[in-house]
């Protein structure tokens, strides 16, 4: 009783955690394409080569990439680096302890961070979307890097290369609901140096890899909406049988 006590108290306290993580930036809404195979393909290669090093998915087996339309050979030749069989599970080398000691927290678990991420601010995919798209440097960071989703992050932009590095604009204004108060408003980006991709590429980069993250968490949500609406089809199909069923056996009764 006492563990399930504490477990429904984590529950109810969990809304406030994520929204406490979140600096109340506004979310950009993440475009969706969960249906599109070879953007899931590309978003899968982002996530293995860029977020692989450091954060596991051992909730997620390499063949399940099946699913988006790669082969055994492929996923062999392209995407096994931390592993040696398709069937295994998305872990990494770096022990645990380690990696709190580098980065002052274990980097957290990536296979359903896109369910976990949902708030009453936006879909998980919305923050994620978000959260890659707004690093910018801040020389007073130990990192080097601070982000408006998440401020004080202490993750390193580790897509700097692609998007290049930008810093973050502020002014001071007052607050609109306490003209006593000032508040620290953002009002754009200043790009410093170039990355290999230009602002459109980054952000459609950066939309196949959270759609790939939100496969990830649920990978048979398709099927599984998809043998929903086909059961609602087939309870539609029987209510009319049975309604009419119904009124040819009660038709003579007076």
């Amino acid at each position: 009783m006492k563990t399930m006590k504490k477990l429904l108290a984590m529950l109810a306290l969990l809304p406030t955690l994520v929204l406490a993580s979140g600096g109340g930036h506004p979310l950009d809404k993440a475009p969706d394409l969960t249906n599109d195979l070879a953007a899931l393909q590309r978003g899968a290669k982002l996530f293995v080569n860029y977020c692989l090093n450091c954060h596991a998915a051992e909730s997620m087996r390499y063949n399940r990439l099946a699913n988006i339309g790669l082969t055994d050979e492929q996923i062999k030749q392209n995407l096994l680096f931390a592993s040696e069989k398709v069937g295994d599970t998305m872990t990494i080398a770096m022990d645990p302890q380690d990696a709190k000691k580098w980065f002052g927290a274990t980097p957290p678990d990536l296979s359903v961070i896109a369910r976990s991420r949902a708030s009453g601010a936006g879909s998980g995919a919305d923050y994620l979307y978000t959260y890659l798209r707004t690093y910018y440097k801040d020389p007073s960071k130990a990192t080097g890097w601070n982000n408006l989703a998440f401020p004080n992050v202490g993750m390193p932009h580790v897509l700097w290369e692609l998007q290049g590095e930008r810093t973050a604009k502020f002014e001071d204004v007052k607050d609109p609901h306490d003209e006593s108060k000032v508040v620290h408003k953002f009002v754009g980006f200043e790009q410093v140096k170039p990355g290999t991709m230009d602002a459109a590429e980054y952000d459609r980069a950066i939309a196949e890899l959270t759609s790939f993250l939100v496969y990830m968490g649920e990978p048979a949500r398709h099927d599984r909406i998809r043998l929903g609406v086909i059961v609602l089809l087939f309870f539609g199909v029987f209510t009319i049988f049975a309604w009419r069923l119904n009124a040819a056996y009660w038709k003579d009764v007076k």
